[in-house]
């Protein structure tokens, strides 16, 4: 994913997230704000409940790889991704399909 496309800012996080419009699965929780640049921005935060930092930068790695495979970045939002305790207990397929079926409901 390219780096024109992350939201990186903790202010852009927090306004994203204080517009308090999110979507929810057991592994992750969407928050999304309608965009403001030409193209649709993602940011991914994992907490560190979730592990150490290495474990915390692979579960990043899986997630923006997964971002890559189900956005064009034509959507009409931008969104932050927050990972939940529960991503360790399914397998990166699952985790795919279920963050593919938050995105629609997003788009609906």
């Amino acid at each position: 994913m390219k780096k024109e496309f992350r939201v990186k800012d903790t202010r852009e996080f927090a306004e994203i997230m204080n517009y308090k419009k999110f979507y929810t699965c057991p592994s992750f929780v969407i928050y999304v704000k309608p965009r403001k640049e030409d193209h649709a921005r993602v940011g991914i935060s994992v907490g560190k409940k979730m592990g150490k930092a290495v474990i915390r930068n692979k579960i990043k790695r899986q997630v923006r790889s997964m971002v890559q495979d189900i956005y064009t970045f034509d959507e009409n939002f931008d969104t932050i991704i927050l990972v939940r305790v529960k991503y360790h207990e399914e397998n990166y397929i699952n985790n795919k399909k279920l963050l593919e079926r938050l995105i629609k409901k997003v788009k609906i």
